[in-house]
């Protein structure tokens, strides 16, 4: 039996060793230095030794267990998993931007049972693991009471390659803008699920994301109170490529905004 306590405080040390690396690196970070995945789809070799430290630290922490990354610095899926997002807001990290963060999770038999999400240039660290509630440094966290969308303040993330659903996403974007507090586009999916745990945000939508960009933080918002879905309501949110979460209280008003543009 794994105790997910310790080993979520485990994975939080490990975070935090390798943000340093991260934090030192950005201080003389030149655009040289940044390879081209795809159509706005960059890394460098920070995310990539990011991602080899954070490897084989989980290695020797939970013996035998699989392997899900951005960097495919290894890959194969176990009854236990490892899903790692080594700088989440690789474009912000590249640009100078505050606001990028690593992400762990560890899935078992299709459910996550501890998130770490360590916001770097803000020294913020963010985890839960199963039933054990969502903190930020050590101080118990939970999602904001707003009770209606024009009372809250909404976060997603601009695509940036698959525009195949651009114009649900728009007129998503629309009426959010119209009638809510406003929409912010941090840049960093674990930080937007991260900050709507705690607060700060109320709802969050984004489609197009990965595992590694929802697994630990979507642990934090169901721990800190919140709730998340696929964009029908239902929870194939982990690998289905799109994501909404939101504080108990706005779930069926935002739920609907989101099924009704992309229905």
């Amino acid at each position: 039996m794994i105790d997910l306590e310790n080993l979520t405080r485990q994975v939080v040390l490990i975070a935090k060793e390798v943000g340093e690396f991260i934090r030192q690196e950005r201080k003389n970070f030149k655009y040289e230095n940044v390879e081209i995945k795809g159509l706005n789809d960059l890394v460098s070799y920070v995310d990539k030794t990011s991602e080899q430290l954070i490897v084989e630290r989980l290695q020797v922490l939970l013996l035998d267990a699989g392997f899900i990354v951005e960097e495919n610095t290894k890959s194969e899926i176990k009854p236990y998993n490892w899903i790692v997002d080594p700088l989440d807001g690789t474009t912000n990290f590249i640009h100078g931007i505050p606001s990028y963060a690593i992400s762990i999770a560890l899935e078992h038999k299709g459910e996550i049972i501890s998130g770490v999400v360590y916001e770097v240039s803000q020294d913020q660290c963010f985890w839960a693991y199963t039933k054990g509630g969502a903190f930020l440094n050590g101080e118990k966290i939970s999602v904001s009471a707003r009770q209606t969308l024009s009372d809250s303040l909404i976060a997603t993330g601009f695509p940036i390659y698959n525009f195949s659903r651009l114009e649900p996403f728009i007129n998503t974007l629309t009426y959010l803008m119209k009638h809510t507090h406003g929409v912010r586009r941090i840049g960093a999916a674990a930080v937007d699920l991260c900050y709507l745990a705690c607060g700060r945000v109320d709802a969050f939508f984004e489609y197009n994301l990965n595992a590694w960009d929802v697994a630990a933080g979507a642990l934090i918002v169901k721990e800190a109170g919140g709730t998340v879905a696929d964009f029908s309501g239902s929870t194939n949110w982990l690998f289905g490529k799109e994501i909404m979460a939101t504080n108990t209280h706005l779930k069926d008003e935002f739920e609907n905004v989101v099924k009704e543009n992309f229905k």
